[in-house]
């Protein structure tokens, strides 16, 4: 009986890969980042979710908890130097080590031409978007270390390699992830710690509804080979392969979850 690709995860998967593993998500209360978390976690990895309200901390935990996920979370906003710290040492003292980073975390406060951004919107954009993602990475990277088996995933884009009108100034900030990424892997391989991104192309999630149903949304049958949106479980998988056993010899790699979008050579 075929099974699809999609449903293989539940329909065969029981093995627990990511079993002694513990996981910091970074915006991991919706959308991809709590899609993430919980494939990971089904997978067999203690979870720690993050968010910046306290709400939505709650909420993600009590769903993980009811699908069986050993997890727990903590309030913090990644652009705050303070925040970064705590969510490394909350991972620490919740779970006594740290073994995967997933940084997802993005805002996209800028929707329109690329020459209209304010300088406002431009820093809160490296800020949150690149800046945070490679000093949360050295954070973590000394707990990664004596891990012997570190690894981060960083979430970019399609938009990185063929930037989205409207979102052109997003796009420069997920092709400089791209650049973290490549370089990362080069620095941390000798620390025994791999380095990999995914880039998701059109994803629904609250984060993409201007994209998706906006008042020009994209149309997904002539943009898209496979003819639709993505959805948010179909990125956590690739995820979920990178910071496993199955991976072990790729860094500095990325893995496009698009539908079949060009976005390379």
């Amino acid at each position: 009986m075929a099974v699809s690709l999609r449903n293989a995860h539940t329909t065969m998967g029981s093995v627990k890969f990511l079993t002694d593993r513990v996981a910091i998500v970074t915006a991991s209360t919706k959308g991809i980042g709590f899609a993430i978390a919980k494939r990971l976690g089904m997978d067999g990895a203690s979870i720690v979710v993050s968010s910046r309200k306290q709400k939505n901390v709650d909420e993600a935990v009590t769903a993980l908890r009811h699908e069986g996920v050993e997890c727990d979370g903590v309030v913090a906003h990644v652009g705050i130097d303070d925040d970064r710290k705590k969510l490394v040492d909350f991972a620490l003292d919740r779970f006594g080590k740290l073994d995967i980073l997933v940084s997802n975390a993005a805002v996209n406060p800028h929707y329109g031409d690329l020459m209209s951004v304010s300088d406002s919107h431009w820093d809160k954009l490296l800020n949150v978007n690149v800046r945070s993602a490679f000093l949360l990475t050295q954070e973590a990277v000394p707990h990664l270390e004596k891990s012997g088996n570190g690894n981060i995933v960083f979430v970019s884009s399609v938009a990185g390699y063929s930037p989205f009108d409207g979102i052109g100034a997003y796009s420069i900030m997920k092709t400089a992830l791209l650049g973290i990424n490549k370089s990362l892997s080069q620095n941390l391989a000798r620390k025994n710690i791999r380095v990999n991104a995914i880039a998701p192309g059109v994803i629904r999630t609250d984060f993409s509804r201007a994209l998706t149903d906006g008042p020009a949304p994209l149309k997904a049958d002539t943009l898209i080979p496979l003819g639709r949106f993505g959805e948010a479980d179909e990125c956590a998988g690739a995820v979920s392969f990178l910071v496993s056993d199955g991976a072990s010899y790729m860094s500095g790699e990325v893995i496009g979850v698009n539908g079949g979008m060009q976005a390379r050579i």
